[in-house]
């Protein structure tokens, strides 16, 4: 896609930016040997490996670099904390009701034996209910939880800070999926959590690069993902992926240079206008308006029509706009989101995604408006 001015997928992935696509060829290009090697050249890749998770540890506020383990990205590392929250202890984990699939796969064989609760969310924000979770948390019902920092459907933000408080001061460990959140909204708060992962082709670094940050406690103990090789201090085996790592460390270090209270309050208002166009032209429902969001994001539910005669008319005429997630549109699976936040199966059909980036201007916002306007015009009943 050449146009990226009608690109609206961002929360799917992102264009690697030209800083990020530089530091990839150069790396890949001088630095390709394996970093687990023991001649010269590989100590090269090993210096910079860990230059990188130096870098990476600074921008989420973390002191020490050797919390962080380099994966392959979000999912990866998601299937590895929950893996590893489930069978390091008896009580259950608790994770909410409007996570990631990567998130709720991994926990899903576990509903049912009651190893995993689900932590309802007020289906008029979707934000986690804090008083049933903080209610089994200071009773000592459960070992853990886990809460995604921000949503990749409907942007909603979680206070993940409070929740890595509340869990610190009864002793339980907390996660949060930070993947939509890093990127978009300061990350330097984020080492106060126990677990984070992250995935770099969600803030313009390279497909193929992620990260999980563990807690101080676990530097010398037998936490590990992947199994098989002694890289990343036997935490997670494989040869690292030092182009994509170093690519995805760049695009966030460049990124958060540039983020201010002032850009994501124009992209939130450009936002906040595209809605309101919508609004006025045809009639939409937001679904998770009512909280604080993420300024890229809006979830809507059309008034007439499936979402797939409406994203198809507007392919036409160039525009990317989603479902939902990436990881579950057009399977046909009702969404665990939208359930979560009272929608019936028949509105989950009519509901779209729409996420704009960080150089998505107020034009680009209303030229998208005005293609819906018309899309409108075609779909409306007779």
């Amino acid at each position: 896609m050449s146009d990226l001015s009608k690109y609206f997928d961002h929360n799917a992935t992102t264009p690697m930016s030209e800083e990020a696509l530089r530091v990839w060829h150069d790396t890949n290009s001088s630095l390709w040997q394996n970093p687990s090697g023991l001649y010269r050249e590989a100590g090269g890749a090993k210096t910079r490996l860990e230059e990188c998770r130096e870098e990476l540890a600074d921008e989420l506020g973390i002191d020490v670099p050797e919390r962080v383990v380099f994966t392959c990205g979000a999912t990866e590392a998601n299937n590895a904390v929950i893996r590893f929250l489930i069978e390091e202890s008896a009580k259950p984990v608790a994770i909410s009701a409007i996570e990631h699939p990567c998130v709720e796969a991994a926990a899903l064989p576990w509903i049912e034996s009651g190893r995993v609760r689900v932590i309802p969310v007020d289906p008029r924000t979707g934000v986690v209910e804090w008083e049933i979770l903080s209610s089994w948390v200071k009773r000592g019902e459960v070992s853990a939880v886990s809460a995604m920092a921000a949503n990749n459907e409907m942007g909603t933000l979680q206070p993940w800070l409070e929740l890595a408080g509340l869990c610190g001061d009864h002793e339980i460990r907390f996660h949060t999926d930070a993947a939509q959140w890093i990127g978009k909204l300061p990350a330097a708060q984020l080492g106060e959590c126990d677990f984070v992962t992250g995935s770099g082709h969600k803030f313009r670094g390279s497909k193929g690069s992620g990260f999980l940050i563990l807690p101080d406690d676990e530097m010398g103990n037998a936490f590990h993902g992947f199994v098989g090789g002694p890289q990343e201090e036997g935490r997670r085996a494989g040869t690292e992926n030092l182009p994509a790592i170093a690519s995805m460390v760049s695009a966030l270090v460049e990124l958060n240079q540039d983020l201010s209270v002032d850009a994501m309050e124009d992209c939130s208002n450009n936002r906040d206008e595209f809605e309101a166009a919508l609004m006025r032209s045809f009639g939409v429902e937001l679904i998770g308006a009512n909280a604080p969001r993420l300024w890229n994001t809006s979830m809507f539910v059309l008034p007439y029509e499936r979402n797939v005669k409406w994203l198809s008319r507007l392919s036409r005429d160039g525009f990317a706009v989603s479902t939902g997630s990436a990881c579950s549109a057009g399977k046909g699976n009702p969404s665990k989101v939208m359930a979560a936040m009272g929608l019936d199966f028949e509105a989950m059909g009519r509901v779209v995604r729409v996420s704009g980036g960080w150089d998505t201007t107020r034009e680009d916002w209303q030229e998208l408006a005005e293609a819906f306007d018309r899309v409108s015009e075609d779909l409306a009943p007779q």
